[in-house]
């Protein structure tokens, strides 16, 4: 009896210590085996990561390019931003018309016989966001506009999608600058970046419409091109704006009324745009409402 009471007791012993090997062992096999499953997992992934980056890298670099001499240092202020020329070049002026290849986003509507969309003339260049974006951060007066009037837009529309308030003001200060080219109101604009991106101006659409205000590259490239960015220029606040601008116009004048215009831009061939319009006129009102500014009718 004694005997066997030794040999149990050496037996436990021996068990208490194996015991917390095993389970170390156990637990460590199970960390590795993760391990193991996250480097493989991250060799399939960091390169399709790498190339995203690098898309976003140059998209960044083309929607901050910066005209003549570049940008001033962070502490060097522009000589003059409220007299700063937002235009960059878009074509010469003396470029002759083309024919639209079509205003509707989505089912490249065909134009109307001897309807033509013509070149841009270099007063009517998109505006400069980089130059934009500075005015805004100076808070310099926008044309026929208050200051309170700014601010309050401002707020509105930084609160609501969430962009910085800057970004805001520059994005409205484009708005106003192309409404006054186009001769569109600029809330309207502001509306329909809303309810087609709701500010994001690299979202992209399942049909491939772009940017702020969804723009179909492969239907719309010539007036893309046109800017001197080329495709990846849509990703550009300022041309984006632009060029959206021009495509509702063209829409609004083939269809005859500002709720023709806004079908034609969502791609509906019919006068059913399954409620796009009403959600646009409906964000512009509440734009107008929250800035004060009267919605202009052009």
């Amino acid at each position: 009896m004694p005997a066997a009471t030794v040999g149990d007791r050496l037996l436990a012993g021996l068990l208490s210590v194996v015991r917390p090997i095993g389970e170390f062992i156990h637990v460590s096999a199970i960390y590795l085996g993760i391990a193991v499953l996250t480097t493989l997992g991250l060799s399939l992934v960091l390169p399709s990561m790498r190339q995203q980056s690098q898309q976003l890298h140059e998209v960044v670099l083309t929607m901050f390019q910066a005209d003549g001499d570049g940008y001033a240092a962070a502490d060097e202020p522009l000589a003059d931003p409220a007299a700063a020329d937002w235009s960059m070049p878009v074509a010469p002026p003396d470029a002759q018309a083309i024919p639209d290849e079509g205003a509707a986003q989505a089912d490249g509507e065909a134009a109307a016989p001897g309807d033509e969309a013509t070149v841009p003339e270099a007063d009517e260049a998109p505006p400069n966001f980089a130059l934009a974006l500075d005015a805004a951060i100076r808070s310099q007066p926008i044309p026929g506009v208050t200051q309170a009037q700014a601010q309050a837009l401002r707020s509105y529309l930084a609160r609501k999608y969430k962009i910085a308030n800057s970004v805001a003001g520059a994005l409205i200060r484009i708005a106003f600058a192309v409404g006054e080219q186009k001769g569109l109101d600029p809330q309207l604009l502001l509306a329909v970046i809303a309810i087609e991106s709701r500010y994001n101006p690299f979202a992209e659409s399942s049909v491939g419409a772009q940017g702020l205000m969804q723009v179909m590259t492969r239907v719309h490239h010539d007036k893309l091109t046109d800017t001197g960015g080329g495709q990846v220029a849509v990703f550009n606040p300022a041309v984006n704006i632009s060029v959206g601008a021009q495509i509702l116009s063209d829409c609004i004048r083939r269809r005859g009324s500002l709720a023709g215009g806004l079908a034609c831009y969502v791609g509906a061939t019919g006068p059913n745009d399954r409620g796009y319009g009403a959600r646009v006129l409906a964000e512009q009102r509440r734009i107008a409402l929250a800035s004060g500014i009267a919605p202009t009718r052009r």
